[in-house]
């Protein structure tokens, strides 16, 4: 789609970045600069790749630059960038993750944490119960963590358990742990994979970011009543979402998460205007970026399923 944004890009134009490593996968700029061009903002997002080691460094250094006005985060920088900003969200800091950052007057850095909301409007969205319910979350990185930590402290509706497994010894101990100490719910760490006995499972590993990449799990071992929500946003319908479909369990791909977070997104950085837009009709957005395997899903105007202005 051709973008007014980007066509019109001048010295007045206001930059967001998104930083990750790998950068390839990202959806997120084609979302937001649609939103800008729908607005007709004067604003872009542009992809940047960078290191582990050097991310602190670049985005440091970014944040010099005034019409810098807003900074994304995805894999694998979440967690680092949670504990260097100046000031984090409550569930940034129960998660120990931030997926945007955004710089104050007296140039303070404030991260915020966006991807758990998103994922909990996203099952609101297509009707995938988790309030009460047992939840598997694979994966115990920070998209991972941010899903456990919303599921577990939502109020109302928490899941009354959440397990993590993560192949990285003491990885999914450490983050339970850590959200245990937040909520009643029952936040462990799972000893393997089996998505036996579970009312939700959720991809929130890298698995399935590469064509060739193992299932997350035994679709045979899920529960005939099981729900699947894989995160992942590439080669959608994933091997894994088509075979708990053929299975006849309700199983999404995470296009719709990240369509739910923009909202917050904008909102987090003052482009409230643009924020209406969205809320009042996202379909362009998910004509955006679902695959044309998936267009078929996408439904019309619904706004009362879109997450609310909470900032």
């Amino acid at each position: 789609m051709h973008s007014a944004a980007t066509s019109a890009l001048s010295g007045t134009t206001d930059v967001y970045l998104i930083v990750g490593h790998p950068v390839a996968q990202v959806q997120a700029p084609a979302l937001f600069n649609a939103v800008f061009a729908r607005a007709g903002l004067n604003a872009v997002m542009v992809p940047v790749q960078i290191a582990p080691g050097q991310v602190l460094e670049f985005v440091k250094a970014a944040f010099l630059a005034p019409n810098i006005r807003g900074l994304c985060a995805t894999i694998p920088h979440k967690t680092v960038l949670a504990e260097w900003v100046d000031d984090c969200s409550p569930m940034g800091r129960i998660a120990g993750a931030v997926n945007a950052v955004r710089r104050h007057a007296d140039g303070r850095l404030e991260g915020a944490l966006f991807d758990g909301q998103g994922l909990r409007a996203a099952l609101d969205y297509f009707g995938m119960a988790y309030a009460s319910r047992r939840v598997l979350v694979l994966g115990a990185g920070g998209a991972a963590a941010a899903i456990a930590t919303e599921l577990a402290c939502a109020m109302p509706g928490a899941a009354a358990h959440v397990s993590l497994f993560d192949p990285v010894p003491g990885k999914a101990e450490a983050v339970a742990s850590r959200i245990a100490r937040h909520t009643p719910a029952q936040v462990l760490a799972a000893s393997s994979n089996d998505p036996a006995g579970f009312d939700l499972v959720i991809n929130a590993s890298p698995l399935g970011l590469q064509p060739d990449d193992a299932l997350p799990c035994d679709v045979l071992r899920m529960e005939p009543h099981a729900a699947v929500m894989d995160i992942v946003m590439k080669h959608q319908p994933s091997p894994w979402v088509r075979a708990a479909r053929a299975r006849g369990l309700l199983a999404q791909p995470g296009f719709e998460m990240l369509i739910q977070q923009t909202v917050p997104y904008l909102e987090f950085f003052g482009q409230h205007t643009a924020a209406e837009l969205v809320r009042t009709d996202a379909t362009f957005l998910r004509e955006q970026i679902y695959p044309s395997t998936l267009r078929s899903e996408i439904r019309g105007r619904e706004p009362h399923l879109l997450i609310p202005a909470l900032l």
